[in-house]
C-alpha cells in the first residue's frame, strides 16, 4: 500500500524534530555529533528569515518523517538562482517509500514555476551511493566540480 505523502512548508513548531533529523543524519553519513546550541540556532534562523532560505517537510498519518532544506544561490552567468537542496533526511522507518521522490517533486515544481530560478543543486559525501542512486534517478547529474571550503 502506498503512503499518503503530504509535502509543506516548515514552520517554528517543526524545529525540534528538524533538528533532530540534522543531528540524525550528521551522525549517519559523516560520524560527527553536533552542537545542539549551535544546530538549534541554525534551524530558527532559517524559519525565522526567508532569506536564509526555506524548510519542505513530509508527513505520513501526520506525523513528520523527512525534511530537506532549500537555499538560494545567485548564478550571474544565468542571472537567475539556484536552489540548493540540503540537510536532507529520512526517517528510517520510511526510506525506500519515495518520500524523498515526492519532496524533490514539490521542490522541483515550485522552482519551475519560478522564473528567477534556473536549476536545483545538490551535494552528497562521496560514500553515500545509496543518495548519489536516488538522486541520478531523479534526473541529477554529477558535475566536473569538487566542493572546497574554508570553515572559520
Amino acid at each position: 500500500m502506498q503512503d499518503k505523502i503530504n509535502i509543506r512548508n516548515a514552520t517554528r513548531h517543526d524545529a525540534e524534530r528538524i533538528v533532530h533529523f540534522n543531528k540524525s543524519m550528521a551522525r549517519e553519513t559523516e560520524n560527527k555529533h553536533l552542537d545542539d546550541q549551535i544546530l538549534t540556532s541554525g534551524v530558527n534562523a532559517v524559519l525565522n528569515d526567508p532569506k536564509c532560505g526555506f524548510y519542505l517537510i513530509a508527513e505520513v498519518d501526520g506525523s513528520v518523517v523527512a525534511s530537506l532544506m532549500i537555499t538560494n544561490e545567485w548564478s550571474d552567468w544565468r542571472d537567475g538562482v539556484f536552489w540548493w537542496i540540503q540537510s536532507v533526511y529520512v526517517d528510517p522507518a520510511f526510506r525506500r517509500r519515495g518520500i524523498f521522490r515526492a519532496m524533490y517533486k514539490e521542490a522541483r515544481n515550485r522552482a519551475a514555476s519560478d522564473s528567477k530560478v534556473c536549476g536545483c543543486r545538490l551535494y552528497v559525501e562521496q560514500d553515500n551511493t545509496a543518495a548519489q542512486k536516488t538522486y541520478a534517478s531523479l534526473g541529477f547529474k554529477e558535475t566536473n566540480y569538487k566542493l572546497f571550503e574554508d570553515i572559520f
